[in-house]
């Protein structure tokens, strides 16, 4: 079961051809600077998922603390 996405199977020598074509295109001194981008992207997705999540759970605190109002 070593299906990657729409890849199908993928061995070694197609991961190292990979590797060689963004190496070439891209340049030694440019990969660095992309990975740290989509590391920062990353972090930033994470950190807006954390936030929700605690948004979410301080509602549903919230909304247990306050009693209802009553209706006259």
């Amino acid at each position: 079961m070593n299906h990657l996405l729409f890849l199908g199977n993928i061995g070694a020598g197609e991961i190292i051809v990979i590797a060689l074509v963004v190496l070439l295109l891209f340049g030694g001194k440019k990969i660095p600077e992309l990975m740290k981008g989509i590391g920062k992207g990353i972090r930033s997705f994470k950190d807006g998922m954390n936030n929700i999540e605690r948004d979410i759970e301080n509602s549903d605190q919230n909304d247990r603390q306050t009693p209802p109002k009553q209706q006259q």
